[in-house]
């Protein structure tokens, strides 16, 4: 072999490392490295005066020494990388750890000495050709597809950068260095990482688009049910608080807005349940409509005037219940509500899980302490069977039925009725059925990932009953201690609205808000179809956005063959906007009655500021609503502008639910991206 061929042969590009290699290597070096544990103890060298290795040199330097230290380089070019793969496994695995620890046979210091010295020096030199290989290899192992790319180290190097980075600043020092050790030392290969499943999102909600704006000309009547419902509200409060923006199938425009206590007038005397008063005024978020703000309250029953209660505590104890914010929450929520009752009710708790069980039979509300232990001993565990559960419950409250009281089933679950015989149409017809004999249902709501807003707001619809949704103690207090009277005691039953437009100073409407609660027109005069009910004291808001005829906010054509232009009426031209009707029932009665008002030019303010401070805002309530639903009429109408709007209506706030809601629009603001100005 020449000088030329072994030039040609050190420009030659290294063959890139494989697996099957790196295998072999390794084998390789571990049988080796057992060899070597075994004989660590074998006396070393040789009796017959010099050592082989320094023959072994007499012969083979003096031919190194003349023309073959060429080969000399390319030796190590081709072993130096080889090596050092092969090293850098062994430390990856943890086979040969990087410690002092590491077990070699010791030898005389003196020879030991002698024999370091001479192999030092020339690892020097070995180390001098190897970084200059080294650095020519590095560029084409870069592009090569070789195993090296798919090393797991640098993915180790990230977690810990990220580890370090999350630390907090009282362990930046020694925490994070021995952080870094063990992230090294612990750190498994990609191929042995198991990364746990994401969390699968249950969350089934009851929403529908939002309402359209309809023609007067074509469609002058509007008919809805009344919801008392909060529970919207409480969700959409949870999730900002979490850091994100609520899913917009979870926002309900009408709770969010009839969640807070407003100080609408009521009637004088319980003959007429309720009362309403509306208010017209300019549109804050659309300059050339109005909104036409109509405010519920019923009639509030003094305490010592409301009849006994019967009640049943229906509570889901199933598997899905088993965290910090559904049964340990749920059981406090009750405990506070035993707290609110009279001596004269009576307390029965039912739970439901694969099999209902009944926990408590009937007790009279004095006997606290026994309701308390019984609430106590509640534990998770099991499917959910909740149709079999609701059975049971139906059964108890019509075995300590109050004819002239309140019977009343109250379901606490995270909606999961995942398990058992009935299907949602056959739970329907039970509590239907239960709702005629003059049991009603209310459905409190917990926790998150598994919440069934859907199923919850079907059981309370058709039970005659309320849905809440409870995150925190404060708002079990708010819902079973506060608004006790609201949420246990009716007034009016199937309460239905219904107002016609008056197409000559009309145009166009679209009711904000209660789209799972619009009827048909003629749902409003038969009294066969259910509708919401009204508790005491109850208030019920409910929202149009209108646009007078000749706006330049008018989005419908005329109609091309419709009919002329009616002859003008006495109501058209008596200055009257719409006409307002109300039907209810008595709470045991089955004939609703009528009540109507007028909406006139009276009703109505030249400017926003004009209107009252609680009409201004629930209207912020309102906008907010609808922007986390992404209703387009806002798109424009910033949360700056939301937050400004409510701040100057905040009036009269002693338990900090307006000064909550501020808050919650900064947060919306921040988690939207939207700048403030």
């Amino acid at each position: 072999m020449t000088d030329l061929d072994l030039d040609r042969l050190s420009r030659r590009r290294p063959p890139a490392a494989s697996a099957a290699a790196r295998a072999e290597a390794l084998a390789a070096a571990m049988q080796a490295f057992d060899g070597a544990e075994k004989n660590a103890d074998a006396p070393q060298g040789s009796a017959d005066g010099g050592r082989r290795s320094s023959i072994f040199n007499w012969i083979w330097s003096p031919i190194m020494n003349r023309r073959l230290l060429a080969g000399s380089a390319l030796a190590t070019l081709l072993v130096v990388p080889v090596a050092g793969l092969v090293t850098y496994e062994l430390v990856r695995n943890g086979t040969v750890p990087l410690t002092t620890e590491t077990g070699i046979a010791a030898k005389p210091a003196d020879a030991d000495q002698r024999a370091r010295k001479p192999v030092e020096e020339a690892a020097k030199a070995e180390a001098r050709v190897a970084a200059e290989a080294d650095a020519k290899a590095k560029a084409t192992a870069d592009t090569a597809a070789g195993t090296l790319a798919a090393e797991p180290a640098p993915l180790a190097e990230s977690r810990e950068e990220e580890a370090v980075a999350a630390m907090p600043e009282s362990l930046a020092v020694g925490g994070a260095a021995h952080m870094q050790t063990l992230s090294r030392m612990a750190v498994p290969s990609t191929d042995a990482v198991a990364w746990p499943a994401p969390v699968e999102d249950r969350e089934r909600f009851a929403s529908a688009d939002p309402n359209p704006v309809k023609s007067v000309a074509t469609d002058p009547v509007s008919t809805f049910s009344a919801d008392v419902d909060t529970a919207s509200y409480s969700y959409v409060r949870r999730s900002l608080l979490g850091g994100s923006l609520p899913d917009p199938e979870a926002v309900r425009v009408e709770e969010m807005v009839n969640y807070f206590p407003y100080d609408w007038k009521g009637p004088e005397t319980a003959e007429k349940p309720f009362k309403a008063a509306v208010t017209v005024m300019p549109t804050p978020w659309n300059k050339g409509t109005e909104l036409l703000h109509i405010a519920i309250k019923g009639f509030d029953t003094a305490p010592a005037e409301q009849p006994s209660a019967n009640l049943v505590f229906l509570i889901d104890v199933s598997g899905s219940m088993d965290e910090p914010d559904k049964l340990p929450l749920l059981k406090s929520a009750f405990r506070l509500l035993v707290g609110k009752l009279k001596d004269t009710d009576t307390v029965s708790i039912v739970t439901y899980a694969g099999d209902a069980g009944v926990v408590l039979e009937p007790t009279a509300a004095k006997e606290r302490q026994k309701i308390l232990d019984a609430i106590d001993t509640l534990r998770p565990g099991g499917s959910t069977a909740g149709a079999e559960g609701i059975e049971a419950a139906y059964r108890l409250a019509g075995k300590a039925f109050r004819k002239d009281g309140v019977n009343r089933v109250m379901l606490a679950t995270d909606g999961d009725f995942n398990v058992g015989p009935a299907s949602d149409e056959d739970l329907k017809r039970i509590i239907e059925e239960r709702r005629k004999s003059g049991i009603f249902l209310s459905v409190l709501g917990f926790g998150r990932g598994n919440y069934n807003d859907g199923m919850m707001q079907t059981l309370a619809q058709n039970g005659n009953g309320t849905a809440a949704y409870i995150d925190t103690l404060a708002e079990a207090q708010k819902a079973l201690v506060e608004e006790a009277g609201s949420s246990l005691f009716p007034i009016a039953k199937d309460v239905k609205f219904q107002i016609e437009f008056n197409p000559a100073r009309i145009a166009e409407y679209r009711l904000i808000g209660y789209e799972t609660r619009v009827l048909n027109r003629e749902d409003f005069n038969n009294d066969k179809v259910d509708a919401g009910d009204i508790g005491s004291g109850h208030r019920v808001t409910a929202i149009y956005e209108v646009t007078p005829k000749g706006s330049p906010a008018v989005l419908n054509d005329p109609l091309r063959y419709g009919k002329g232009e009616a002859a003008a009426t006495p109501a058209a031209e008596s200055g009257e906007l719409a006409f307002l009707k109300m039907r209810w029932k008595k709470p045991d009665g089955d004939t609703s009655e009528l009540t109507t008002m007028p909406v006139t030019d009276a009703d109505a303010v030249a400017d926003v500021s004009a209107a009252s401070a609680d009409v201004r805002f629930s209207v912020a309530v309102a906008a907010f609503g609808q922007k986390l639903k992404g209703v387009t009429a806002l798109q424009d109408y910033a949360y700056g502008s939301i937050l400004g709007l409510a701040e100057a209506a905040r009036g009269n706030d002693p338990f900090g639910y307006r000064a909550e809601f501020l808050k919650l629009v900064q947060l919306a603001r921040g988690l939207s991206g939207e700048t403030a100005q």
